[in-house]
């Protein structure tokens, strides 16, 4: 009896979350029916106890007729992890392996999805900077949430966190002093200008947008593992559509291509770092 009742309780809250993303998707058009389920459950429950509510269907009324309730829940399910040169032995294999076979390209153009407040975006020119592409390059940072867009835009980081990413920025290959690429302002760092220059930040969700450009370059990592098999299939298949003939795929370390669309379109550069070359 007791299993029962637990699993009975289990399919009414998994209707319950699946009325929420219904109704957040038909009145505000934001799309998350195709997260991962343990984490966007997860995600709802802490909202729930932060707005000190009861249940998801209360939950549900308060989104539905209160856009700052819906504003906090939406934060809730952006994610936003992320630091300069982040898993260093990314960059350095996109130095290695990827930079020397763009040399001769007269314009690059690098897409990084899910770029949060622009660290990687920035480690990105730096190191295209090192390279001598970053005056040939467009880099484009995109992410579903406004608010940390605008933190990336202004190139300000915690001074703080500058020991870790300098340390980070020399595990990457980079040989220059880290500190002269930014300013220090109190407790903040800023990022030279010209590192900004060749950078634009937009807003873009990939449960419901396009393409946008072709690009040479496409980085979207740790953020396909909060999706499900649907919603996988289909980032990666816009993907593999907004990419040159000849472009590169980076993905995290626990995410990667399923095996049939990997023999039809991409072939492996780095298995480890899970970066792709489009055939």
């Amino acid at each position: 009896m007791l299993h029962q009742y637990e699993e009975e309780k289990g399919l009414l809250e998994e209707i319950e979350i699946c009325l929420l993303l219904e109704g957040i998707y038909r009145h505000y058009g934001h799309d998350f029916r195709n997260y991962s389920y343990s984490s966007i459950r997860r995600r709802i429950w802490h909202r729930i106890r932060a707005e000190r509510l009861r249940s998801i269907s209360a939950l549900q009324e308060a989104v539905l007729h209160d856009p700052g309730t819906m504003e906090r829940l939406f934060s809730d399910f952006s994610i936003n992890v992320t630091e300069m040169f982040r898993d260093p032995s990314f960059f350095l294999a996109i130095r290695r392996k990827v930079v020397p076979l763009l040399q001769n390209l007269p314009a690059i153009r690098i897409w990084h999805a899910g770029c949060s407040t622009g660290e990687e975006v920035y480690s990105m020119a730096i190191l295209l900077y090192e390279e001598g592409l970053y005056d040939r390059c467009t880099i484009y940072g995109t992410d579903m949430n406004h608010r940390v867009l605008e933190q990336a835009e202004s190139g300000s980081f915690p001074l703080q966190k500058m020991q870790l990413y300098t340390k980070n920025y020399l595990q990457s290959g980079g040989e220059e002093a880290f500190s002269e690429y930014y300013k220090v302002k109190g407790n903040q760092v800023a990022f030279h200008p010209f590192l900004s220059e060749n950078i634009v930040f937009s807003q873009h969700n990939l449960a419901t947008d396009h393409s946008f450009n072709e690009f040479h370059i496409i980085i979207c990592r740790n953020v396909l593992i909060y999706f499900n098999e649907i919603m996988h299939q289909r980032v990666i298949q816009l993907f593999k559509d907004s990419l040159v003939a000849s472009g590169f795929l980076g993905l995290g370390r626990k995410e990667g291509i399923h095996r049939n669309l990997q023999r039809e379109a991409f072939e492996v550069i780095d298995p480890q770092e899970k970066i792709y070359r489009k055939m």
